[in-house]
């Protein structure tokens, strides 16, 4: 995918999770979430390469002095990845994250151990994930799965879940009904108000 390509898809990304956003270049400008996917991006491919770790440690930090967001180098991220509003996020070495995530502030896909093995979580594709979550170890969490606010995840959870507590236990995902978004009886159009 082409440089362009992908900034386009992250705009997108941007676009589709948050409706606060008002255009490209306020996105671009001011969506510290994407900033870091963009400065882990360079980490991670330095990273990758023989004798460049330190330089993709460096890489890394500044994003997290720039942005508040702490994406290890190691990790792996995929497509589509979004982070809203973003400060706090942490995300360790070994964590993998599929596509069409979504984290709010304060997640951490932290580790239980200090062992040199695979110590932090994985995220389905379509996994979000609500403002101060902490999922810890190296447990999986299903595809198109949700974690509530401030869950304290240490097990795996299957596909399409609903994970809430401390610690978090799963339940299956119902269907959302299809209501409306604006209630209609309740709805004043804001050209009465005057």
């Amino acid at each position: 995918m082409s440089f362009l390509s992908r900034l386009r898809e992250d705009l997108d990304t941007a676009r589709t999770h948050d409706p606060a956003a008002r255009g490209d270049a306020e996105i671009l400008i001011n969506y510290s979430g994407l900033h870091a996917i963009w400065i882990h991006r360079l980490a991670h491919a330095l990273w990758r390469r023989d004798g460049l770790r330190t330089l993709a440690r460096t890489v890394s930090q500044a994003g997290r002095l720039i942005t508040g967001i702490e994406i290890h180098p190691g990790a792996t991220i995929g497509r589509r990845f979004f982070i809203d509003h973003g400060m706090g996020v942490v995300i360790g070495e070994t964590a993998e994250v599929g596509d069409d995530v979504m984290l709010y502030h304060g997640v951490t896909l932290g580790g239980r151990s200090l062992a040199k093995v695979k110590r932090h979580p994985t995220l389905g594709d379509g996994v979000t994930v609500g403002a101060g979550a902490k999922i810890l170890g190296p447990i999986t969490i299903g595809a198109g799965s949700a974690v509530g606010a401030n869950a304290v995840v240490v097990r795996d959870a299957p596909p399409a879940s609903i994970i809430t507590g401390i610690p978090a236990t799963a339940r299956p995902r119902t269907p959302e009904k299809t209501a409306p978004l604006v209630d209609p009886v309740t709805y004043i159009d804001p050209a009465m108000w005057i």
